[in-house]
């Protein structure tokens, strides 16, 4: 009897203003190749602080990529982050696992922000010193799974995945990026509208936080200086010349922005440290759709004292470049790399 290879998935990942898919295909010695990779913007109402407000409209965009990209695959894995989500490194005293499965219900309660019965629990024992053991705990709210869950359901494909949104950037920087034992890195990913944090040292994953604050601060510190309609702000805020505003002439605007995420991180910085041993972030990794802004890493770079780079989460990727051209990747790159981290994962594992 031959065993059936493990299904790769499709990441579909549904941000609020932009919908990302990657499809990737596993070769030999753990090496991938790009089979899909889409990228559609979403109208601002659609999805409002990670709540569907619209899911016909979703839908639509969604299904569009699909054919777009003549996708055949059925499973699909979607990601989430915000306050529907929680994770925490819990210690409980040392037990088998039938006893961990039996208790982590009631073990949860004491550390989770929401009614225990309306999440859904995932876990993972990080091991521990004879006497306690640590479990990472990953909650969800029921209610927002079913959200993006049932958007793949109306694509008429199969939900193989939920992933969370910090989890899967770690998986893309790992693929790209190999291992980070060796330091204390940040990767932040920043979306329209939450900016996720995921701290690593010695190689595994210490920290994290959703902290809402995104590329939507800059489009609306835009429109009010430069009494510019939403619209126009993206166009300038991404690089297109408008009238006479360009990236460079609005560059005050932006940095007034860029010094107001600084500073967001380095609050969170300095509670890493006060929580752990580590008293240095050493480098940051950026990814999402608002991480290229101008001067955003220069200003990183000087208020944080870390070394700072933009991810691009298709580095050790193989592709054809008659299929994706490396301009329009290279564009859209760094908002994908949640996406390349679902689709780096199989269903069911």
């Amino acid at each position: 009897m031959r065993l059936g290879k493990k299904k790769g998935i499709v990441g579909l990942d549904i941000g609020s203003s932009a919908i990302k898919l990657v499809e990737l295909k596993a070769g030999k010695n753990g090496k991938y190749s790009l089979l899909h990779a889409g990228h559609a913007p979403l109208s601002p109402e659609a999805i409002v602080e990670g709540t569907v407000m619209d899911s016909s409209l979703v839908v639509e965009v969604a299904q569009r990529l699909v054919q777009e990209q003549g996708v055949k695959n059925p499973g699909f894995g979607v990601s989430l982050s915000g306050i529907s989500v929680a994770i925490r490194k819990i210690s409980v005293p040392a037990m088998s696992e039938a006893e961990l499965a039996e208790s982590i219900h009631w073990e949860a309660e004491q550390y989770l922000p929401f009614d225990v019965n309306e999440v859904k629990l995932d876990y993972v024992p990080l091991g521990g010193d004879g006497d306690t053991m640590d479990v990472l705990l990953v909650a969800a709210k029921k209610d927002r799974i079913a959200d993006y869950t049932g958007i793949v359901s109306q694509l008429g494909k199969v939900p193989a995945l939920v992933d969370v949104d910090v989890f899967a950037l770690q998986n893309a920087y790992e693929l790209n990026y190999g291992e980070t034992a060796g330091k204390v890195l940040a990767l932040v990913n920043i979306g329209a509208h939450i900016m996720n944090v995921n701290i690593l040292a010695r190689g595994a994953s210490v920290f994290w936080r959703d902290i809402v604050f995104g590329g939507n601060a800059y489009t609306e510190a835009i429109q009010r200086e430069l009494n510019l309609t939403r619209e126009q702000a993206e166009a300038v805020k991404t690089g297109e010349q408008l009238g006479d505003h360009t990236p460079q002439t609005i560059l005050g605007v932006l940095n007034g922005v860029s010094e107001d995420l600084a500073a967001e991180l380095q609050k969170t910085f300095e509670f890493f440290y006060t929580t752990s041993s580590h008293d240095h972030v050493e480098e940051i990794a950026l990814a999402g759709g608002a991480c290229q802004v101008l001067n955003l890493d220069g200003v990183l770079r000087e208020r944080l004292g870390a070394r700072v780079e933009v991810m691009n989460p298709f580095r050790e990727i193989a592709y054809s470049e008659s299929q994706f051209p490396p301009e329009w990747l290279n564009r859209h790159a760094p908002s994908m790399a949640v996406a390349v981290g679902m689709a780096l994962r199989t269903a069911g594992d």
